[in-house]
């Protein structure tokens, strides 16, 4: 049994992201951003069956940016990735960065009861996680 602390996503995750409507405009969404540091947007779920959606400033800059299309004129819903591989907050930090090598994440939407309550990405796990026991 190690003596290593556990740490959990909960400890390390950002609280404060942005909630988007899929039918807004890649423009409108922009605009109503007030977290630019998460790096990207949570699109809502519709309904309770429904699945929450994502998208990377980085899914922005090349389906929209790169291919020289008018933000006003493209609805987030055409370039948020859907459903979204969510994680658990009480998820230990070391797996959750084992999950996102094996799938290819950068970030990830934190969901505890199906809503969502914050964002995690490596970087909050290595700099909120691995450098406080330093």
């Amino acid at each position: 049994m190690s003596d290593r602390e556990v740490i959990r996503v909960r400890d390390v995750m950002k609280k404060n992201y942005d909630l988007v409507d899929g039918m807004m405009t890649v423009q409108e969404a922009l605009k109503k951003m007030k977290h630019v540091d998460t790096k990207c947007l949570i699109v809502d779920r519709r309904h309770d069956d429904d699945e929450y959606g994502i998208v990377m400033l980085s899914d922005i800059a090349k389906q929209v940016l790169a291919r020289d299309k008018a933000p006003e004129r493209i609805n987030i819903y055409e370039v948020m990735s859907k459903p979204v591989i969510a994680v658990d907050p009480g998820m230990d930090i070391r797996y959750c960065a084992r999950m996102f090598e094996q799938f290819g994440l950068s970030r990830v939407p934190v969901v505890e009861e199906r809503t969502v309550i914050g964002v995690v990405s490596y970087t909050d796990m290595v700099i909120n996680g691995m450098c406080r026991n330093l």
